[in-house]
């Protein structure tokens, strides 16, 4: 399930019990269901796949349903707490916001991933802008090309 690319602000949390003081600090309830959400994005420590989660992040916590999963992930999106972002062909991925907004780069050649702040990425956004009038966000899909290696090794 993919939702609007313009997400909430961020809310970093630091760990699942401020994780859970926001979603209370929202009017929310904690399900046992939405707590093993953000209990598998903690621990996994990097992005997943809905897929993922539902199965119980290999075994470590119970698997769940997925739909539950999906609906849990797109309330903790609208509360800034999760992101989703898409890299390359595969499914969406869920990361916790606690990084603050992050973009990315992706490499046609190897796969490799690389985040970077936002910031770094402002210079291309005022360059669209400019010739363009279209104001550009990376944070939902990432900028492909070719990373240092394969650019050196195939010029």
């Amino acid at each position: 399930m993919s939702r609007s690319h313009s997400a909430a602000p961020a809310v970093p949390a630091s760990d699942l019990e401020e994780a859970v003081a926001v979603l209370r600090g929202s009017g929310l309830r904690v399900s046992s269901a939405r707590r093993i959400v953000l209990e598998a994005l903690f621990q996994a420590g990097e992005p997943l796949t809905a897929e993922r989660i539902a199965g119980g992040l290999d075994g470590r916590l119970p698997l769940s349903d997925i739909a539950s999963v999906y609906r849990n992930l797109e309330t903790l999106e609208e509360v800034g707490l999760v992101r989703h972002v898409h890299l390359g062909h595969g499914p969406g991925l869920y990361a916790l916001t606690r990084d603050g907004a992050q973009e990315h780069l992706l490499c046609d050649r190897c796969g490799a991933v690389m985040s970077v702040e936002p910031e770094r990425l402002d210079a291309v956004r005022a360059l669209i802008r400019e010739e363009t009038g279209f104001v550009a966000n990376f944070t939902h899909f990432p900028i492909a090309g070719l990373c240092p290696e394969c650019a050196d090794a195939h010029p």
